[in-house]
């Protein structure tokens, strides 16, 4: 099963930008695909085509 694990770096509009923690490779991501709590810096799991928040 593959996870993994970014950071929300920035919010712009419709589209998040996602850091992975592991590579440090940027994604932009349609906010409609992520939870609607998301903030930037949070950390999100991405797991089984779906993104989740990571809690601590």
């Amino acid at each position: 099963m593959n996870e993994i694990v970014y950071t929300v770096k920035q919010i712009d509009g419709d589209y998040a930008r996602l850091v992975a923690k592991d590579t440090g490779e940027e994604i932009l991501v349609a906010r409609a695909l992520l939870p609607e709590e998301i903030d930037e810096g949070m950390p999100l799991l991405w797991r089984d085509f779906q993104y989740s928040i990571l809690l601590p």
